[in-house]
């Protein structure tokens, strides 16, 4: 499995804990990360997550139970996480797993923040969410 760039360390494994809710992952430079599936589900890479563009970020609560329920391989340089809330048009690079992995200290920080700064809690359910919500038009 190819990075995206010569530079990039590649997976040598994968390993999906079910019970801990963790994505394990570990790369040829002998890096190796565990990363909670709800890290994951709150930094997804999706439009739906992100927006399409500065400032359209959608914040996620409600995902500290988030399971994976299955991952496709994208070619030879992501996978597609499935979670149980419906979640499935995220692609994670290997580069950004191991960006996440490397700096999920960081992420869980400006993750909480943000929370605050919005007066949220982690285990709120998503406002405006009825029937869903999967598509990126829902925001």
């Amino acid at each position: 499995m190819a990075g995206l760039t010569p530079d990039t360390p590649t997976p040598e494994a994968l390993t999906v804990h079910g019970a801990s809710r963790v994505l394990e992952v570990a790369y040829s430079d002998g890096a190796r990360f565990r990363i909670p599936f709800e890290l994951l589900r709150v930094y997804s890479p999706s439009a739906e997550v992100q927006g399409h563009g500065p400032g359209q970020e959608v914040l996620q609560t409600g995902k500290r139970e988030v399971g994976i329920t299955a991952i496709e391989p994208v070619g030879n340089y992501a996978i597609k996480p499935f979670f149980s809330d419906g979640h499935e048009s995220g692609l994670y690079t290997w580069e950004y797993l191991y960006e996440l992995g490397r700096r999920q200290d960081e992420f869980w920080t400006q993750y909480l923040q943000r929370l605050q700064e919005a007066g949220m809690d982690r285990d709120a359910p998503m406002p405006g969410k009825a029937g869903g919500g999967h598509s990126c038009s829902s925001h």
